[in-house]
């Protein structure tokens, strides 16, 4: 058939071949519910959209807000934002990658022709999904069914599957040689953490740093505050479990908030004699995001917000706290342009500019995702 079409058609004939591709998928069909492991369909990519399949995904906390509801996205869908595979096929008009290509996915995509994406001093791409809750592709389509049921997108990437479909401004091409099982985490929690603090913060040498929240992405922004030169970097967790591994990758101290009858950002102020001179909240709460704020130097400081916000939840704080000079910002994938960054960073692990095997503490095979979710709630 594919042969007699060959013959009789004036568009490219490799297009006709692609077929839809039944794989296995860890499907969210409601909220507050485990995910099941599930057959599904997965269309052939259309046009400027590539198909990949998936070698290796991380699980993040933002994965487990759409659980938990604390991020409002449509069911059922298929989670998955931090990944890394090859390219198994692609749509007409494709150009940047063919298939057999090493590719990572970007939840924050680079279409290059944005407003967004054409500011040096942006990186948040309006194609993006995040904010938009649409959990569609572009043509306001899914490329996902199951049991006859249409399967909404997670960010454009949705990597919680043997085979996603994402848009080619979504991928970008890395080393060849890369481990997969290792460079994953380029894709959302190690730029995430490790941009906040040369990218967004533009940590200085010899100064003091307090980052709160031990997770993977909180390693990372320890790690890119030691690059920075930072003097002093306070690490800040409920769980003193993770202070070892912290202080491994660059924390000069570790406190918990458990320890002491104050609030923790007086603690902080009193050990720095008057406040950090950066500080990153990496938790994505809103009484730990005034804490962070509140520990800056009163005049000078800076305070990134990198933890995702809770929906539906306000915070209150003194309006003093900026009107003496403290700056807010937040930071979304370490602020950096990702089709750009991600190649960069990739070959700078290669090149053993920085490790990423301290952040990996457990491989487990796709069909355990639920146990590997256990094991993030429990800090483990």
């Amino acid at each position: 058939l594919c042969g007699d079409l060959k013959m009789q058609m004036p568009f490219p004939f490799s297009l006709l071949c692609l077929q839809v591709i039944k794989c296995k998928a860890a499907v969210l069909w409601e909220a507050n519910k485990p995910f099941s492991i599930e057959d599904v369909e997965v269309a052939p990519p259309k046009e400027h959209e590539v198909r990949v399949k998936i070698v290796a995904t991380g699980i993040c906390r933002s994965d487990d807000h759409v659980i938990t509801g604390a991020l409002v996205m449509p069911f059922p869908i298929i989670l998955g934002h931090e990944a890394a595979g090859v390219v198994e096929s692609v749509g007409q008009g494709v150009t940047a990658v063919k298939p057999g290509d090493k590719v990572i996915p970007l939840f924050v995509p680079q279409c290059g022709e944005c407003q967004n994406c054409l500011n040096t001093k942006s990186n948040l791409c309006s194609k993006t999904d995040l904010g938009t809750s649409g959990g569609l592709m572009a043509d306001g389509t899914t490329r996902f069914t199951c049991k006859g049921k249409a399967i909404h997108h997670f960010l454009g990437t949705s990597t919680f599957t043997e085979y996603t479909v994402l848009h080619e401004s979504a991928v970008a091409k890395i080393d060849s040689a890369a481990p997969l099982e290792k460079v994953c985490l380029i894709g959302c929690g190690f730029s995430t953490g490790y941009g906040a603090a040369l990218q967004t913060a533009k940590v200085e040498p010899g100064s003091t740093c307090a980052v709160f929240g031990l997770g993977g992405v909180g390693l990372s922004v320890i790690m890119g505050c030691k690059v920075a030169g930072a003097s002093r970097i306070i690490a800040v967790d409920i769980n003193s479990d993770k202070f070892a591994k912290a202080k491994e990758l660059g924390a000069t101290d570790c406190i918990n908030p458990k320890d002491f009858n104050k609030p923790i950002h007086e603690v902080l102020t009193e050990m720095t004699s008057g406040g950090v001179d950066y500080s990153f909240e990496v938790i994505g709460r809103t009484d730990t995001m005034a804490a962070a704020l509140a520990c800056c130097q009163y005049n000078y400081g800076v305070s990134v917000i990198v933890g995702v916000p809770p929906a539906a939840q306000k915070i209150t704080f003194d309006p003093m706290l900026l009107f003496s000079g403290r700056s807010w910002k937040g930071s979304v994938f370490g602020g950096w342009k990702s089709k750009d960054a991600v190649p960069k960073l990739v070959a700078d692990y290669m090149k053993k500019k920085f490790v990423l095997d301290p952040l990996i503490t457990h491989t487990l095979p796709f069909t355990k995702i639920n146990e590997g979710f256990d094991l993030l709630r429990t800090g483990k």
